[in-house]
């Protein structure tokens, strides 16, 4: 898990370089998202996300969205680091207060969300920006299993602001990629409306 997990990072990396100044404000396929608003929520998940894999079980503190720097690419790419970093020797189990409050995750689990996220917000980032996106196989296959156990079709996916949406049309896709996007609610040819 944690070779396919440094792998949907670096992709997330590449893509995220390629957004331009002109993209910040451009919206996203997360409803009410611009391109800047998902790259802070990505930035912050994985500062997040590395404080639980330290063994962080108390403070919010790296939960919180902070300013970007000068570059928001770069500050996504230090934060890609560090997650990958801290998942290397993760302690046995997270704790994500923004996926529950009290509950602590095994670790191998907890990867297993922040690939899932990240194989997405890798499509979401690249949609918005029109940019092409191939992921490979076996990252799909990693993602789509994930999915099935931890992000089931239930009412948790239709509370407003759910990350995941229910299905949309497209979940029979002969492609494994999209038929992922369409499972989680992504309309798989989302594309930004003309300016």
């Amino acid at each position: 898990m944690l070779d396919l997990h440094e792998r949907a990072m670096r992709h997330s990396v590449l893509i995220v370089s390629q957004i331009e100044d002109d993209h910040w404000d451009v919206p996203t396929p997360c409803a009410g998202w611009t391109v800047r608003a998902l790259l802070t929520h990505m930035t912050t998940e994985n500062r997040g996300f590395a404080a639980a894999a330290r063994g962080e079980t108390t403070s919010r503190d790296a939960w919180a969205d902070r300013p970007f720097g000068p570059d928001p690419r770069q500050d996504y790419a230090e934060s890609a680091d560090e997650v990958v970093t801290a998942f290397a020797t993760a302690a046995p189990e997270f704790w994500l207060p923004n996926v529950h409050e009290t509950h602590r995750f095994p670790a191998a689990r907890a990867i297993g969300f922040h690939l899932l996220d990240y194989v997405v917000h890798s499509w979401d980032v690249a949609a918005s920006i029109g940019r092409p996106l191939t992921i490979a196989e076996d990252l799909v296959a990693a993602a789509q299993e994930v999915a099935d156990r931890d992000v089931p079709d239930n009412e948790r996916r239709r509370r407003p602001n759910a990350g995941f949406q229910p299905p949309v049309a497209g979940t029979d896709d002969p492609d494994p990629f999209r038929r992922l996007l369409a499972f989680l609610g992504r309309d798989p040819d989302w594309a930004p409306p003309a300016p």
